[in-house]
């Protein structure tokens, strides 16, 4: 039987793109496999200093660019002896809607986790300590003047456990029973959520007891210890986690880490936000304000105080600020300026001084050390601030009440001398310059004279020795 050419054509075409598409799938599938396998980049992020608002947008935008570039990993590298609660907890929300993985580790050693950042590790997704650093005294600071909270039971250095024989401080007021329980809720639920040790840590919140490393690790509150970020890496290869994206297992084993550090806007940030540069830059821009409305004309002063007191107000927005402080800080300023125009014998300067002073110590609603405002920087900031506004209210009032110089006004009454006879208008000199003069009565040449009036630019004259009227 034989076939027709143009049917065996067909066929052979048939089959020809069968072998093609069988082919193309293959090729996909290896490619889809060799994509997979590749592994995205590692990125160490060093959480060090106080935790704040600098830390808490630094970690925001890491962490964003971190999902936008598929890495596989973000390793915190921390460094912090505690900071503001509000911060800690926005950065534990990001850590907790994050898709990429977080490993918080506790490096280089020497380091420390200490306080928010106890609750940071427990949040993220990995926790790791290197040797010789600590993690722990997480109780939270009372807020106000006047407290550092609850105090914690002596505890035993090796295992953390607090000891029984030394009596605990349970006279706290209501507010910080809040706090403490508050915390110990939070830090529990962070533990079950990870599976990690949620009986130290509620312990850490209420006794503020602290753990070593090679403890941590014994008392399940960390995962791992490695000495730095590439044995870390190492052993995290493989490992399973659970991250808001859905489950992952971690491919880091040769990855080379990228360390990402606090850009500009981060570096910015952490300065400002400062309680004592945020109460330096609101001082500076009052003290420039101020000039300006004493000198109107200078506008430098002006601008510059404008921009340092919205840059100080942006701080002070970002920061815990007890308004009562600032309102008195503001009153205190008020009453210094007030006594400068007002005759009430330093009642006003010495009660804008103790204002001031007790809304600078009461500015910062918060006791932890980082975000504390020296006294020195107080005591210094109230010295300058009340001989700046004494000395420039002062030049300013002495500037008015100095008599008239120049114009019409400082004319009227002063002395002049005759050029020439005159019986009604003539010329006269008066202050180095030739006016025209006019007289009620004739005066003849070299006589003195004085000037009683103006009318544009003729003066009217009568002899000096005639008396003024009034006299």
């Amino acid at each position: 039987m034989t076939f027709p050419p143009v049917r065996i054509a067909f066929a052979l075409t048939e089959k020809m793109a069968k072998v093609l598409r069988i082919v193309l799938i293959a090729a996909l599938g290896w490619a889809s496999i060799g994509a997979a396998a590749t592994p995205g980049p590692v990125i160490v992020m060093p959480l060090t200093g106080a935790i704040g608002p600098a830390s808490e947008d630094f970690v925001e935008r890491g962490l964003a660019r971190a999902d936008k570039d598929g890495a596989e990993l973000v390793v915190l590298e921390i460094d912090t002896p505690g900071g503001l609660d509000t911060s800690m907890r926005e950065i534990i929300k990001v850590i907790l809607a994050s898709h990429v993985p977080v490993a918080a580790f506790v490096a280089p050693s020497g380091a420390r986790a200490a306080s928010a950042g106890t609750y940071i590790l427990y949040a993220s997704h990995v926790a790791a300590m290197a040797p010789g650093t600590n993690l722990g005294a997480a109780t939270p600071v009372a807020i106000g003047i006047g407290g550092a909270g609850p105090q914690s039971p002596e505890k035993d250095k090796d295992s953390g456990k607090a000891d029984k024989s030394a009596p605990a401080n349970n006279e706290g007021g209501a507010m910080e029973r809040k706090q403490v329980h508050d915390a110990a809720a939070y830090i529990r639920g962070l533990a079950q959520l990870r599976g990690r040790n949620a009986e130290w840590g509620e312990r850490a919140v209420r006794e503020a007891v602290s753990l070593s490393a090679d403890e941590a690790l014994a008392h399940n509150v960390i995962d791992l210890t490695a000495r730095d970020v590439p044995e870390l890496l190492k052993k995290l290869d493989g490992r399973k986690v659970t991250t808001a994206g859905g489950d992952r297992v971690l491919a880091t084993a040769g990855v080379a880490a990228t360390t990402m550090e606090p850009d500009w806007k981060s570096r910015f940030l952490a300065v400002i936000a400062n309680p004592s540069v945020a109460l330096i830059l609101m001082m500076i821009g009052i003290y420039g304000l101020f000039f300006e409305f004493s000198n109107p004309g200078f506008v430098l002063p002006g601008v510059a105080g404008a921009i340092a007191l919205l840059l100080g107000l942006f701080a002070l927005h970002m920061l815990p600020v007890n308004y009562a402080g600032l309102a008195l800080i503001l009153l205190g300023l008020a009453f210094m300026i007030a006594e400068v125009f007002l005759a009430t014998f330093g009642v006003l300067g010495v009660g804008g001084i103790i204002a001031f002073v007790i809304g600078a110590v009461l500015l910062i609603d918060t006791d932890v050390p980082a975000f504390g405002i020296s006294y020195t920087l107080i005591a210094g900031l109230t010295v300058v601030t009340a001989a700046f506004i004494f000395f420039v209210s002062g030049a300013a009032l002495k500037a008015r009440r100095r008599p008239v110089v120049s114009g019409s006004e400082e004319l009227v009454g002063s002395a002049g001398l005759v050029l020439d006879d005159l019986t009604d208008e003539g010329w006269a000199r008066v202050h180095s310059e030739q006016w025209r003069v006019k007289s009620t009565v004739p005066l003849k040449r070299g006589q003195a004279v004085r000037v009683t009036g103006r009318d544009g630019l003729v003066l009217t004259v009568a002899p000096a020795d005639e008396p003024a009227k009034g006299d």
